[in-house]
């Protein structure tokens, strides 16, 4: 923890804030989010009265005269990723002020807060630590786009802010092609198609999309996705699909609403999948744009699941 970090806040509740939320104290006070406030909470950082409280203490009611401390108060926007030189990092390609990583499926893109280890973008400020600060900066720093933390595959991260801004440019404007290949169960009919749903997010933690009612529709994303067999198999099909939009949970999403989710999809396939697969099977092969032209081979679990479903009933 740096020595920013360490810096102590400590606070009175006044007549005019007490019955007040802490969490929402904390927000206020500190100009944070509920969020980033209930992670201080998580972290042990707060303490009211000299008594150290946990997460479950964020609906606390706070009387008048109270004092709160908190320790590891750094603003959200001084924070900053750990380098992780321990983890592995695998190129694609590379050019002057970007690169495209190959995520692995269970690693997430980015940390949710200082302390955390195990992110892409850990392993990647050690070996370019001129990527902190670059876009949104902090525990974003140079992510121009994101991938679930189970999806595996093509990533492309920013370490000048002039790169950041072209490609996420490029993003907001649907001029970057995004590949996929996903294993969805059941037989999939037709050869090829597009469809359009507006989706919409029923539910932030654990993330889930659904396809938008009219009481949602007013909130809802019109999206696009072009999809194409590849291969046929035993209970499943090989699919290669092309969002043509971005959204949380596109794919997965589409696809379930389609009858066809993906295999190993906790959140969106039946409770009747016989796949066996450790994880949603969705792997983002490629990725192109202008001089960038990145590809990313099937990972082993990928891999060893089409093995198995090519075999013999």
């Amino acid at each position: 923890m740096t020595a920013d970090a360490q810096t102590q806040h400590r606070f009175e509740v006044t007549a005019e804030e007490a019955g007040s939320r802490l969490d929402a104290f904390l927000a206020e006070r500190l100009r944070m989010s509920r969020a980033q406030s209930r992670k201080l909470l998580a972290r042990g950082s707060v303490s009211v009265g000299g008594r150290p409280l946990e997460a479950d203490a964020k609906g606390l009611a706070l009387r008048a005269g109270e004092r709160i401390e908190i320790v590891d108060a750094t603003p959200p926007e001084h924070w900053r990723a750990a380098p992780e030189p321990d983890m592995p990092l695998v190129l694609l390609a590379r050019g002057p002020g970007w690169l495209v990583a190959d995520k692995p499926a269970g690693v997430p893109v980015h940390p949710l807060a200082p302390d955390e280890r195990g992110s892409l973008l850990g392993a990647l400020l050690a070996r370019h630590p001129e990527a902190h600060g670059v876009g949104e900066g902090a525990l974003r720093s140079g992510v121009v786009h994101r991938l679930d933390v189970d999806t595996s595959g093509a990533l492309l991260v920013a370490t000048r802010e002039s790169e950041w801004q072209r490609l996420r440019s490029a993003f907001r404007e649907h001029r970057v092609e995004k590949v996929y290949r996903a294993i969805a169960l059941g037989e999939i009919g037709d050869d090829e198609g597009e469809v359009e749903l507006p989706l919409v997010v029923a539910r932030h933690r654990p993330a889930l999309v659904r396809v938008a009612g009219a009481r949602s529709r007013d909130r809802a994303r019109v999206t696009r996705t072009r999809w194409r067999v590849v291969e046929r198999l035993r209970g499943a099909t090989l699919v290669e699909v092309r969002p043509v939009t971005g959204f949380l949970h596109q794919v997965r999403a589409t696809l379930a609403h389609l009858g066809h989710p993906l295999a190993g999809d906790r959140s969106y396939a039946p409770a009747g999948d016989q796949t066996a697969a450790s994880r949603h099977m969705l792997h983002a092969c490629a990725l192109r744009f202008e001089e960038i032209d990145a590809r990313s081979p099937d990972p082993a679990d990928f891999a060893a699941l089409l093995g198995a479903l090519r075999g013999p009933v």
